[in-house]
């Protein structure tokens, strides 16, 4: 076993799924000879001619012909360069991908993915630095992924090519060049279990993306205080693992709820309601969720980091909870 960087662990994913299976092709803009905005796909052009393909700059079309190649048999993995203009794609997702296994009575299966990256402080400005993984959330049919590091990326995307369900892949810009621990040999990761990333007693933060690793470091900090804080990453948001939730929740009875979204309408604010919902007798103090402040997000490397959660605000939130 050895670390290698998140990126790298996308493109062994997409590597070894195509030379496994040869219904499996790419697209997406610049994936091919540019090798991708982000490099994933870095030379897969040349391993595998035919079978990545430059697109123009459409994401509606992206997804269409991932839906028509779907239903044909194939299984597409569609790239969208910037999470923000996937509201391009709504009428394809939304009324085609996510109903049609369900609209032809099960005749046809939808086994594609749309992976899309997106998140902030990376000075990118306001059109691409949006975390909209709730658009997504709030549709049947659709499963929603966000993996936090290199191993559960190439898990998770390994799992998501062989579902038979439309899956929207989303990872975030800061956390391409991070490493861990992946094996060499073929493993997936189950779609809807989530992960402890660090046991804890007292304080429950359930994290998305990259708001896992502010999240560990909020808990480092806290630990020197006397706090013991639980780290758990769902890793995919449809479906959601509740279980893992509620067994923390079953330790430590608090809960703080972080994601890098706005916070009015993020998926935060529906953990938050779930466990209201149905484990409110697990808890000693009101469901704390943190989000990004309801703004633009700015391009100034100055203001941006204001906008967003951190370990400093997740801490605090955690010190307000228990002091409270």
């Amino acid at each position: 076993m050895s670390k290698i960087m998140y990126k790298d662990a996308l493109r062994d994913a997409l590597i070894e799924e195509m030379n496994r299976d040869p219904s499996i092709f790419l697209l997406g803009e610049d994936i091919g000879v540019y090798g991708g905005a982000f490099r994933v796909t870095e030379k897969m052009m040349d391993m595998f001619p035919g079978r990545v393909l430059d697109t123009p700059i459409s994401e509606e079309a992206i997804t269409g012909v991932c839906i028509g190649a779907a239903i044909a048999g194939k299984r597409p993995v569609g790239e969208m360069m910037y999470e923000d203009w996937v509201g391009l794609t709504l009428d394809q997702m939304v009324n085609q991908a996510s109903l049609l296994h369900y609209v032809y009575n099960g005749q046809v299966t939808i086994p594609m993915v749309m992976r899309m990256q997106g998140g902030a402080r990376a000075s990118a400005s306001a059109q691409h630095s949006k975390s909209l993984e709730a658009w997504f959330t709030h549709i049947p049919g659709l499963k929603v992924m966000m993996p936090s590091n290199a191993y559960d990326a190439k898990g998770l995307l390994k799992a998501a090519i062989r579902d038979d369900n439309p899956c929207i892949f989303i990872e975030h810009k800061l956390l391409y060049g991070t490493r861990a621990e992946v094996p060499e040999e073929d493993y997936v990761i189950e779609i809807g279990k989530g992960d402890i990333k660090r046991e804890g007693s007292d304080v429950t933060i359930v994290a998305t993306s990259a708001m896992v690793l502010e999240a560990l470091d909020a808990a480092e900090m806290l630990a020197k205080e006397g706090v013991s804080c639980e780290v758990v990453d769902p890793r995919t948001l449809i479906p959601l693992d509740k279980d893992i939730i509620r067994t923390s929740l079953e330790k430590t009875n608090h809960l703080v709820v972080v994601n890098e979204a706005w916070k009015t309408g993020s998926f935060a604010g529906e953990i938050a309601a779930i466990v209201a919902e149905e484990m409110f007798d697990l808890l000693d103090a009101p469901v704390v969720r943190l989000g990004a402040l309801d703004m633009p997000i700015p391009y100034s490397p100055a203001l941006e980091p204001l906008t967003v959660p951190n370990k400093d605000t997740i801490a605090e939130a955690v010190r307000k909870m228990l002091n409270n």
